[in-house]
């Protein structure tokens, strides 16, 4: 007797899960300018209250390349003409388990497409390319406006044109600024310095600008 009891109660038990049956909601996702919805989830959730749906919350599908997508959910009969929402990037849409035409389908799924309020993003190639565009932009001015100011002054334009004009040094003698390659000349014409410590000397203050250059 008891084993009867048990078979009966699991006969119970389990008939709601022998009727249900798999259900399949394809369909293609898209933005309002019509592109593809790429690579993101479907999720189906569920109206505030509504108990029966909310066994199918969290269910999600990904969108492939080109926007398709199909949820899986197992239905019973029980389930039949419920509400769910297909949520897929904070919009909702309502659909209506519909097992009859599920059933009738040659494939086995029905379909429902979905197209959204909001436009894709602006794709980050674009938007990178764009801001080299904006910073050559700057840097292309700023290089002719200092160019300009260059050639609106007489050594620049001798600068531009291959001219460069000399460094000048100080003098440790007399503390005046001479020409660099005049330097040696004037310690020994000007000071009566011999021209090896004239050489040394010189070396001596080039080597200090050297140093201000590194």
């Amino acid at each position: 007797m008891r084993k009867v009891a048990l078979a009966a109660l699991l006969v119970i038990l389990l008939s709601p899960l022998a009727s249900a049956e798999t259900y399949r909601i394809s369909g293609k996702a898209t933005y309002a300018d019509t592109t593809p919805v790429s690579l993101d989830y479907v999720y189906v959730e569920c109206e505030v209250g509504a108990y029966e749906c909310y066994q199918y919350r969290g269910t999600k599908a990904m969108t492939d390349a080109y926007g398709y997508f199909t949820v899986v959910i197992d239905a019973g009969n029980e389930e039949d003409g419920l509400d769910i929402l297909l949520t897929l990037r904070g919009e909702n849409f309502t659909h209506i388990i519909d097992l009859t035409a599920h059933q009738n389908s040659p494939e086995n799924k029905v379909y429902q497409d979905i197209q959204l309020r909001q436009n894709p993003a602006p794709s980050g190639f674009f938007m990178g390319f764009g801001c080299f565009i904006v910073l050559f932009v700057l840097v292309f001015v700023s290089v002719l406006l200092r160019t300009g100011r260059r050639l609106a002054t007489k050594e620049g334009r001798l600068e531009f044109m291959g001219y460069k004009r000399a460094r000048e040094l100080h003098c440790p003698v007399c503390k005046e600024m001479v020409f660099q390659h005049e330097l040696v000349k004037h310690l020994i014409v000007d000071h009566d310095v011999e021209p090896f410590e004239a050489g040394e000397m010189t070396g001596k203050v080039m080597r200090k600008t050297w140093s201000e250059d590194e």
